[in-house]
């Protein structure tokens, strides 16, 4: 005889977890359905309304795309979309971001104290890294000063310069030599010694100091220079020496003013000259520092120690905004032994602790890490695949240094279009002139840096010339 055909009481309960499932799908969708490729968040629209964005105009029409969440080398948008980032957040996210580590560092700082003033008080955080910035800096740069951005630390080396000179009884040295392709930063001093024509302040040339500039090295890195390459140079040092308190310049990468490569033996015979002319020489490694360039800082690739050294950017692997200045104890001791008997700069945030101790973790992160192998493997995999790009019309120049890929084209890019085009690649790519260029976190994996090398080229590709 058949059974009774009753359901069991396991099928009962599975028919209804699968009823209960299904409504909180259903529910789910219905109150928080999935946003879709141009859904933009309502404050997205006060953004274009209030703020300025980094050279821009309030309400510009340029494209900004709202970031939800960031982990690892993914930046996740509002709309769901995530973009493998290229760009390091302006090249100080070395280690990607969210960082377990770093995290920690912050959270555990926030736990004592978050800031203190550092007139009159000091914190041992300060002073680890401190330490660690002589243990892995040149050993005759001994004493630091802490500030809050990379413009400061040049604002402040200047004004080093210029001291150490007054203190020198030489007042009129109050002048500054550098070469032409540089960027130092958008504050007064600092502006004044960047490029006048690609350093982007233009705008400002009647109320800045007026410096000296040379034309920059020809050779490129790797190469050495001759005589005939220090000319200028030496030309502009014998002709105005009396008023030069220092040369600074980027070494052997620059910047935002145009992302040349240039011969590291230039530096290694301006340092000879700056000590023949009694010039200090001023390095801005804020930039370069940390590992970009495939030694940890890109004086490393010379014979040279500068007498003064700003850091910034990478130092505190994008968390908080710090920079450092150092200097050698013979500059230090001659400010300080002079009058009015003290460095005059003082910022109010400055040796902050929540930004010391991240910076700490960041370096001890960096240095216990393969950093070295992972920028080679970034800097072979960037030749390999950039190369696709020189047969374009629209390419002038493709150049690689360590974990920095340049494409640089024949004419400056539209703003009002290729981020966009980026951004729907799946990529964060951010050009700016004639410049297309990659500085991805160091823990990238290669699959990852194809999808920025290919989206270059694809956007690039469809650039008519």
């Amino acid at each position: 005889m058949d059974e009774p055909n009753n359901p069991s009481f396991s099928s009962i309960i599975c028919s209804i977890l699968e009823f209960y499932i299904f409504k909180n799908i259903i529910s789910r969708y219905l109150y928080n359905p999935p946003m879709s490729s141009n859904t933009t968040p309502d404050w997205l629209a006060d953004d274009a309304k209030h703020i300025w964005h980094p050279y821009s105009a309030i309400n510009s029409g340029l494209p900004v795309f709202a970031v939800e969440s960031a982990h690892g080398v993914r930046l996740k948008l509002s709309d769901g979309r995530e973009l493998i980032d290229g760009m390091s957040s302006w090249w100080c996210a070395i280690h990607g971001y969210n960082h377990p580590i770093l995290n920690k560092a912050i959270t555990d700082q926030l736990k004592s104290v978050a800031h203190v003033m550092f007139g009159g008080l000091s914190h041992q955080p300060a002073v680890d890294l401190a330490n660690k910035l002589i243990e892995i800096t040149p050993e005759a740069l001994q004493s630091i000063f802490f500030s809050d951005s990379g413009s400061v630390s040049v604002e402040v080396a200047m004004k080093m310069a210029i001291q150490y000179w007054h203190t020198k009884n030489q007042p009129k040295k109050q002048k500054f030599l550098t070469i032409r392709g540089g960027y130092h930063g958008d504050t007064f001093g600092a502006m004044s010694v960047c490029d006048p024509v690609t350093g982007m302040h233009q705008l400002f040339s009647e109320s800045l100091n007026q410096q000296f500039f040379v034309d920059a090295p020809s050779r490129p890195f790797g190469e050495a220079c001759t005589e005939n390459d220090m000319h200028a140079m030496m030309q502009a040092l014998t002709e105005h020496h009396p008023e030069v308190a220092a040369v600074i310049l980027e070494p052997v990468v620059q910047g935002a003013g145009g992302m040349h490569f240039y011969s590291a033996d230039y530096l290694n015979r301006l340092r000879v000259l700056c000590d023949e002319y009694g010039v200090l020489l001023i390095f801005d490694e804020i930039a370069t520092g940390f590992g970009r360039t495939g030694r940890l800082f890109a004086l490393e690739h010379t014979e040279v120690v500068p007498d003064i050294l700003c850091l910034g950017k990478s130092l505190t692997g994008g968390y908080m905004t710090l920079a450092a200045t150092l200097t050698t104890t013979h500059v230090s001791q001659t400010i300080s032994q002079g009058k009015p008997g003290l460095f005059m700069h003082g910022p109010t945030f400055m040796a902050n602790p929540l930004a010391c101790s991240v910076a700490l973790a960041s370096i001890e992160l960096l240095l216990n890490s393969p950093w070295q192998q992972n920028v080679i493997r970034i800097e072979q995999q960037l030749k390999q695949e950039l190369k696709a790009c020189e047969p374009l019309s629209c390419v002038e120049n493709v150049r690689v240094l360590g974990a920095i890929g340049v494409v640089e084209l024949k004419q400056p890019v539209d703003m009002k279009t290729l981020p966009q085009q980026f951004v729907d690649e799946g990529v964060w790519v951010r050009p700016f002139g004639k410049l297309v260029y990659l500085m991805p976190p160091y823990i990238i994996q290669p699959d990852e840096l194809s999808l920025l090398t290919k989206a270059i080229y694809n956007v690039i590709s469809k650039i008519k010339h």
